[in-house]
């Protein structure tokens, strides 16, 4: 992205954060494509038989985006992890909301790519997911985080680095235990 166009984010989220809403119309523009490319990316773990396409995740992303009061970001990076958290939120309600729950009914099935649990082709249930990250919260938010903004939110480790304020070796550290952590806790928990 060009340090202009940079400049621009930085602009708009600084006026959207001071209670500007024109700069939320202005800014989906200059963010939208990258919107989308992260949940390319994410749904493209999913099983094919979803209905929920990037284009729907995208746009859901931005109308919570113009519905939130009082978000504060100061920079592109800060944007997308709060993009992160979103996307992940609302993952999770469409499984729920599809009866995906663990009562019975079919399970959404995301495949963890092979850079999360290192074997490739593994998929998922995005619940079970879900509550292990919510269970790695308790013990380690920080790496919890990690893991959200890395998967969710397709940031690379120097973008992670810098939203949770720490230094990259750190994240790749966190990155490496949460992944072993992960695997563990899906691996104990029934996929069918």
């Amino acid at each position: 992205m060009p340090g202009e166009r940079a400049t621009d984010i930085t602009g708009l989220l600084m006026a959207w954060s001071n209670g500007d809403e024109e700069a939320l119309a202005g800014l989906i523009p200059v963010v939208y494509p990258e919107l989308r490319r992260i949940a390319r990316q994410h749904l493209g773990r999913r099983s094919s038989d979803q209905i929920l396409e990037s284009a729907a995740l995208a746009n859901e992303a931005y109308l919570k985006l113009i519905r939130a009061q009082g978000l504060h970001c100061e920079s592109r990076i800060q944007f997308f992890a709060l993009c992160a958290q979103i996307i992940r939120r609302i993952v999770v309600d469409y499984a729920r909301g599809r009866g995906y729950a663990k009562r019975g009914g079919g399970m959404t099935q995301i495949p963890l790519d092979e850079a999360l649990i290192g074997i490739q082709g593994r998929r998922t249930d995005v619940l079970a997911l879900d509550d292990a990250l919510a269970s790695l919260a308790k013990i380690d938010m920080r790496k919890a985080r990690v893991v959200e903004l890395r998967y969710f939110g397709g940031l690379s480790v120097a973008e992670t680095a810098e939203v949770l304020g720490i230094s990259r070796e750190t994240v790749a550290r966190d990155w490496r235990m949460a992944k072993a952590w992960l695997m563990r806790e899906l691996k104990a928990t029934p996929s069918e």
